[in-house]
C-alpha cells in the first residue's frame, strides 16, 4: 500500500477542520490507505500540542488549571466535533438494554440520552484532568510534553486505522466505506506509521540525564491508546454486530484521553 499526496488530504479533510482533502478524488484514495490516519497524526499532533508549547515558553506563567480548561477547546478547534458523535452514541448504546439491533436503533437516533452525556462529559473531563499534568511537566520539559502530545494523537489514529482493517461494518454507512476498502494486510503500513511515535524519546534521540523516562512515556502513550482500539473492537463485534462509523469515531476521541493519561502517568513514575 503506497501513501500518496491525495490520501494525506483526504486523511486530514477527514480528521481535522482543515481545509483540504475535500475532493472526492482524496476521499477516495484515503479509503484505500488506512496508513494515512497515524501519518497525519504527525501533524495534527503538533498543530495539537502548539498551546503547549506557547503555554511553557510564555514570559507569563499561565495557571495550569487554566491551561487544561483551553486545551480541549483548542482541539476541537483544529479536529472539529464530527468524532464525538460517535462518542456520544456508543455512550447511549451502552446503557441500552437489549440486542445488537436495538443498540444499533438508539445510536442511529438524533436525540442525546444520558449514556451519551455522560460519555462525552468523561472525554472532556479526561482531556482536562492530562492537560493539567501536561502544563506541568511543559514547565520543565517543553519537548516532552508536545512529544506527549503527538504521540497520543499518533497512537489514537494508529487505533483507528487497526479498526478499519481488522473491522466488519454492521451496516451501510461510513464504518463500511471505510472497512470494506483494506483487510488485515493493510496493518503493515499502520503499524509502520504508527511505531515512530513510540521511539521519539529513545535514549539515541535524547542523550542525557533522565533518558530513560523519556523512551518509556511515549510508547506508554501509543500502548495505551492502542488498547483502546483492541478493547473498542471485542466491544463493538459484541455488542454491536461490527465496526461502525460511531466506533471509529468514539475510538480516535477514548483513544486519545487514554493515551495522553498513559504518558502522564509514565511520565510521573519516570
Amino acid at each position: 500500500m503506497v501513501l500518496t499526496v491525495a490520501a494525506l488530504r483526504g486523511a486530514l479533510g477527514f480528521l481535522s477542520r482543515l481545509p483540504v482533502g475535500r475532493a472526492d478524488g482524496d476521499w477516495a484514495a484515503f479509503r484505500r490507505t488506512p496508513a494515512a490516519l497515524p501519518t497525519v497524526a504527525y501533524l495534527l499532533g503538533a498543530l495539537i500540542a502548539l498551546p503547549v508549547a506557547a503555554a511553557a515558553l510564555s514570559p507569563v506563567r499561565v495557571p495550569s488549571p487554566t491551561f487544561a480548561a483551553a486545551f480541549p477547546a483548542w482541539i476541537y478547534l483544529v479536529t472539529g466535533i464530527t468524532h464525538l458523535d460517535g462518542v456520544a452514541d456508543l455512550g447511549d448504546a451502552a446503557v441500552v438494554h437489549g440486542d445488537a439491533d436495538r443498540r444499533r436503533e438508539v445510536m442511529k437516533d438524533s436525540a442525546l440520552g444520558v449514556g451519551g452525556t455522560v460519555a462525552l462529559a468523561l472525554v472532556v473531563v479526561g482531556l482536562v484532568a492530562a492537560a493539567t499534568v501536561v502544563a506541568d511537566l511543559a514547565r520543565l520539559s517543553p519537548v516532552d510534553a508536545v512529544v506527549l502530545v503527538v504521540a497520543a494523537e499518533v497512537g489514537a489514529k494508529g487505533g483507528t486505522a487497526t479498526l478499519v482493517c481488522v473491522g466488519d461494518a454492521p451496516h451501510e454507512g461510513l464504518g463500511s466505506a471505510l472497512t470494506g476498502e483494506s483487510g488485515p494486510r493493510a496493518l503493515v503500513g499502520v503499524a509502520l506509521a504508527t511505531a515512530p511515535a513510540a521511539l521519539l524519546g529513545a535514549p539515541f534521540l535524547r542523550p542525557g540525564p533522565g533518558s530513560f523516562g523519556a523512551a518509556f512515556y511515549p510508547a506508554a502513550t501509543v500502548a495505551g491508546a492502542l488498547a483502546v482500539a483492541g478493547v473498542a473492537y471485542v466491544w463493538a463485534n459484541a455488542r454491536l454486530g461490527g465496526v461502525s462509523g460511531d466506533v471509529l469515531g468514539a475510538t480516535n476521541e477514548l483513544a486519545r484521553v487514554v493515551g495522553l493519561h498513559a504518558g502522564v502517568i509514565a511520565w510521573t513514575l519516570s
